[in-house]
């Protein structure tokens, strides 16, 4: 009767850990996901500046620089992308925009 006892509150503390588990961390999106309709999207961006170029240049751009984030958390800059010098901006989902 004692194993059983025993037994029965080992099963319910793991399975109770199991269900307990939430993610903290926004998803991240590839660096080939499609913009949001809305972006660049404001919010607090967790990408430090090296991430931010790295994410751009995983993206195809170039020649990336003058990262500044912006009041929305926004990374703006400069950049190649075939050929031409354009804009780009990275909001916190990882949404790359250029204009």
């Amino acid at each position: 009767m004692r194993n059983v006892i025993f037994t029965s509150l080992f099963c319910a503390l793991i399975s109770g850990g199991a269900v307990a588990q939430t993610s903290t961390t926004s998803p991240t999106p590839s660096p080939t996901a499609p913009a949001d309709a809305n972006a660049p999207l404001p919010g607090a961006n967790s990408f430090t500046e090296g991430q931010a170029k790295s994410r751009l240049e995983a993206s195809g751009y170039t020649n990336v620089g003058g990262l500044k984030k912006d009041d929305n958390g926004v990374w703006k800059g400069m950049a190649t992308h075939s050929g031409a010098q354009v804009n780009v901006s990275l909001d916190y989902r990882g949404n790359i925009t250029r204009n």
